[in-house]
């Protein structure tokens, strides 16, 4: 039986190989020039106020620490400040309406993205959060973006019932092709 932590290990390739296989976007495979960006790395979220078993607005910030691929065969690392309000989130559901991230590279540019949406799902006890939206300023600007993070209770789920949960630590995604 594969435990919560091969789940997760299991998710997190399936979508860096996915990503590894969709690079170039339409029109630039093969060319050598490509504005689109691929990051991975990890985002560590926290909850304010902590999520329990009752819906309530929480507020979520997280922070991502990448690694960003910005044209073929070049990688740079990266830092992202995300941040939404989500009503009615609980531990049995987060529901977010979009949420604005700023990422910083290390080659001294940044993108501004602007979420306007995302889908949270239960998947092998996994929580799969997937938020679409536009980067509307700096590198890559116009183009579509995708974030998704795969988590998994840092703390308890007895937690909902008495503390709540504070936050956790994930495998992240951030694509804009």
């Amino acid at each position: 039986m594969v435990g919560r932590r091969g789940t997760a290990v299991a998710l997190s390739s399936l979508a860096l190989a996915s990503a590894a296989l969709m690079w170039a976007p339409a029109g630039h495979a093969g060319t050598g020039e490509s504005k689109g960006i691929v990051c991975t790395g990890t985002n560590t979220s926290a909850y304010d106020p902590p999520l329990t078993l009752a819906p309530q607005t929480v507020r979520i910030h997280a922070n991502a620490q990448y690694a960003c691929a910005v044209a073929p065969g070049r990688t740079v690392p990266a830092t992202g400040s995300f941040d939404v309000t989500s009503p009615g989130s609980s531990c049995v559901a987060l529901t977010q309406a979009g949420g604005t991230e700023t990422v910083r590279y290390e080659d001294h540019t940044w993108s501004r993205i602007e979420y306007s949406g995302s889908t949270t799902a239960r998947v092998a006890g996994v929580l799969v959060t997937r938020h679409t939206g536009r980067i509307a300023k700096g590198r890559g600007e116009g183009l579509p973006a995708e974030r998704v993070v795969l988590a998994l209770p840092g703390q308890l789920p007895t937690d909902c019932l008495t503390t709540g949960l504070r936050g956790n630590t994930s495998p992240i995604q951030l694509s804009a092709l």
